[in-house]
């Protein structure tokens, strides 16, 4: 989505090119909170507003999914320090975020929200004002004439009267137009990170495991009589696991059978998003899962799950008719770039 739609009495075209040339994530999330703030109803929204909207928006990409922002991005420094400096947790709601932030007194987090006071609200418009330093840009935002969206002020801004309309109808392109173009963004900080599209907006709920669980897994342990879980050691039955991501959820993105393995409950709580050690784990959970692939061609050579390994193995067949040490290479081969990527961009290992 490279365009925003047409308005004969704006300057479209120019809020377009604020995003021309970003080299960090600030302009994105400023507009998205300009936009949530008008549809909140506000004309005059404070300054410390705005970038705590910036915060809460960020929030789980960077904490949940850890993506990189870039080394000159301060949004993710920030959100890691008032985090801490707020003692807030990773899976905080957007909106919770918001109202602690706009009432934290919290020295420090000022601090952080008032860093882009300095960067974002003045350069963003930019587009109106070329060549213009910061005391002449805020002086000449408050000439409406000017049809910029809007006036610049010390602790607040104010909504341009001629761009509320369109922001309010055409909100959701808008912020669509933000997330392709912070995606495309991220994208090129992260080139190695899949699903990044996904990692924008924290999702409602997780999709569920039963159908992996009852039709793949199930049947194995029922074959079997019982696993082993490869971190503990502890007896797993039909009636008492957990299923787990060898590389974590917030990572891949994905519940891809072949990352998926049984695990005792308890331990599947604890270990959250934390990496498994390759050194320790990686050889019992292949053996796992060949016994599991195995299994299920014999039982059920159809069963759907089975074309989720032809990503790893050209031919299912492969994990029988090849050598030990071949097959082992070519899952660790997918596996260990993901647990190395993964590493690199915050995730700790157990």
């Amino acid at each position: 989505m490279g365009n925003l739609p047409h308005d004969k009495h704006l300057p479209v075209q120019q809020l377009v090119s604020c995003f021309n040339n970003t080299s960090t994530t600030y302009k994105f999330y400023w507009l998205l909170a300009i936009i949530q703030a008008v549809e909140a109803g506000s004309t005059l929204i404070t300054k410390k507003e705005l970038f705590s909207r910036m915060v809460s928006s960020a929030w789980y990409t960077v904490n949940y999914y850890h993506i990189s922002f870039g080394k000159q991005d301060k949004l993710q420094r920030a959100i890691e320090n008032i985090k801490r400096f707020e003692g807030l947790t990773v899976d905080v709601s957007q909106d919770k975020i918001l109202k602690h932030l706009i009432s934290s007194s919290n020295k420090r987090t000022k601090s952080e929200l008032n860093y882009f006071n300095k960067q974002v609200p003045h350069w963003f418009l930019s587009p109106w004002f070329p060549g213009a330093n910061q005391a002449e840009i805020y002086n000449y935002s408050r000439d409406f004439n000017k049809k910029c969206p809007y006036a610049l002020h010390d602790e607040f801004i104010q909504i341009n009267l001629s761009w509320i309309n369109y922001f309010i109808e055409n909100a959701a392109l808008i912020k669509d137009f933000c997330y392709w173009n912070l995606v495309m963004y991220l994208q090129s900080k992260n080139p190695n990170v899949p699903d990044i599209p996904n990692k924008i907006i924290k999702l409602a709920t997780r999709n569920s495991l039963t159908s992996q669980r009852k039709n793949f897994w199930d049947i194995v342990i029922k074959e079997e009589g019982f696993v082993n879980c490869i971190y503990t050691g502890n007896i797993l039955s039909i009636e008492n696991y957990a299923l787990e991501h060898f590389v974590p959820y917030s990572f891949v993105s994905h519940d891809l059978v072949w990352n998926l393995i049984p695990a005792d409950k308890s331990f599947n709580c604890s270990k959250s998003d934390k990496l498994p050690k390759m050194e320790i784990y990686f050889t019992p959970f292949y053996n796992l899962q060949k016994t599991a692939i195995k299994i299920i061609k014999e039982k059920q050579p159809r069963n759907k799950f089975l074309v989720e390994y032809l990503t790893i193995f050209s031919e299912i067949d492969q994990i029988e008719s090849l050598p030990k040490e071949i097959t082992l290479a070519k899952y660790k081969d997918k596996i260990q770039p993901l647990i190395t990527i993964a590493n690199n961009n915050g995730f700790s290992f157990m």
